[in-house]
């Protein structure tokens, strides 16, 4: 399969790269434009997604036994484990799901269907192959409505203009929004899921022994209690003309060939973060949560090895879907996990602590940076606001303060810094005459006052 990224120039215009044509010295380069530092972090995952390209160019056969390097990341909270991994799905367009593994513990593993991971990744892909499939038809399906609408419009004997061109005019001014036509819409009524017992492996096909035929019998059984008829409306031409966009965008997506293409993108290039690990790292011969700790390790073994999970779409396997697994580790260690489950993360990185002068980079230098989203938020009620250099310093340096006196939540905490010096401004922001607010270290230094120094910060700052 081939994916083209769009690309941003100086000039505006986009332009499409090949994602099989990117190195992962160019992987990286792309990370590079989200996340700041962490280098051997991001040469592992750029090598990981940069296999399965080259997995994809295999003999079949040959490709079938290559199984993908799953990484594990330890670093402390807000370093970039979670965002590394969101912005590579992101590049390769896989379906990407984050996860705590210790949702899994928080009621034991008995009964626990750590399954549920594959069958969200699956929803997500689903979603992700829907919206690619409504922008392929936009165009279709807004000329569709509208020539739907125009039918109403001249079959209504309140508009006396029976025109067609003319109408079409008006409609595309906007002469007719406030205009009422009379829509056919469909009512709602409860929807009913099958589900096979989770009790022991299920053979193929429908549950309780039907097949496809007894199921389509008894859908079309349960058709009138399950909704589906149709009554008929007034509503605002613009309203109506969304809603016949909308039926046509349903009409003309195949959600057979939808579901069919995500089984196969989960598959294919699915991608898990599994976070909070060192939560369920524990041994056997531990007492209470230790052994839950284990059988949660052991529940989620199979699915990282490669196993077939039942879904409402279809059976979907897990061979070829990479784990990313993210820990602090900070009271437990990676040798405390299991050896079958350590054996399944061959790769590992260590992320590094954030520095003041890793802080004053994330706060300028990413696409989508502190201060940039800062500056456009209050941009749209037309207050400019402009940081100094030494205010950017200032806020580093207060945020590296914060964080050895506290706990170490790295980039984390530049969010709560930040917040609290524009606190007043932004409150302040509609009412504010002078619309040019220059922040200076001057500035970040009075609404920090008394909050740096205070020896109960967590009474400020999270």
């Amino acid at each position: 399969m081939v994916i083209y990224l769009p690309t941003q120039h100086g000039n505006g215009n986009e332009e499409s790269i090949l994602l099989d044509e990117l190195t992962p010295r160019e992987i990286v380069q792309e990370l590079d434009k989200y996340v700041i530092g962490q280098a051997d972090a991001k040469r592992a995952v750029a090598v990981a997604l940069r296999n399965r390209m080259r997995r994809q160019r295999l003999d079949p056969d040959l490709a079938e036994d290559v199984m993908p390097k799953n990484i594990l990341m330890i670093g402390s909270t807000g370093v970039g484990k979670t965002e590394i991994a969101r912005r590579l799905a992101k590049l390769a367009n896989s379906p990407f799901l984050k996860v705590e593994a210790s949702k899994f513990t928080e009621v034991g593993y008995v009964g626990r269907d750590v399954e549920s991971m594959i069958r969200d990744l699956v929803e997500i892909a689903i979603d992700m192959i829907r919206e690619e499939k409504l922008d392929e038809i936009a165009d279709r399906a807004e000329r569709s409505a509208e020539e739907k609408l125009l039918d109403l419009l001249l079959s209504d004997p309140a508009i006396p203009d029976k025109s067609r061109d003319r109408l079409r005019e008006k409609l595309h001014a906007g002469k007719l929004d406030e205009k009422t036509v009379e829509v056919e819409v469909k009512e709602r009524g409860p929807s009913f899921e099958f589900f096979a017992s989770p009790a022991g492996p299920q053979p193929p096909g429908p549950p309780g022994g039907m097949d496809d035929s007894d199921m389509n019998n008894l859908r079309e059984m349960l058709g009138p209690l399950l909704g589906g008829r149709s009554k008929k409306r007034k509503m605002p031409v613009a309203e109506a003309f969304d809603h016949l966009i909308q039926e046509e965008e349903q009409r003309l997506v195949d959600m057979d060939q939808v579901t069919r293409t995500a089984i196969e993108r989960v598959e294919r290039s699915g991608i898990i973060f599994l976070d909070e690990v060192d939560k369920i790292a524990g041994r056997e011969g531990g007492h209470g949560p230790d052994v839950s700790r284990e059988g949660v390790q052991r529940d989620i073994l199979p699915i990282v090895e490669g196993t077939t999970v039942n879904t409402r779409y279809g059976f979907v396997r897990t061979d070829h879907i990479l784990f990313i697994a993210a820990g602090a580790f900070h009271v437990s260690k990676p040798s405390d996990l299991i050896p079958e489950l350590q054996g399944r993360f061959p790769i590992r990185v260590e992320l590094k602590a954030l520095t003041e002068q890793d802080f004053i980079r994330i706060l300028r230098e990413p696409k989508n940076a502190l201060i940039k989203q800062c500056q456009a938020l209050l941009e749209t009620e037309g207050i400019k606001l402009t940081f100094t250099d030494d205010a950017m310093r200032e806020l580093a340096r207060s945020a590296a303060h914060v964080n050895e006196l506290l706990e170490d939540i790295g980039a984390r905490r530049l969010h709560t810094i930040l917040e609290k010096v524009l606190e007043e401004i932004s409150f302040e922001g509609p009412d504010l005459k002078k619309k040019n607010v220059k922040i200076d270290a001057k500035y970040v230094q009075s609404r920090l006052e008394g909050v740096v120094k205070d020896q109960d910060l967590s009474k400020y700052i999270l």
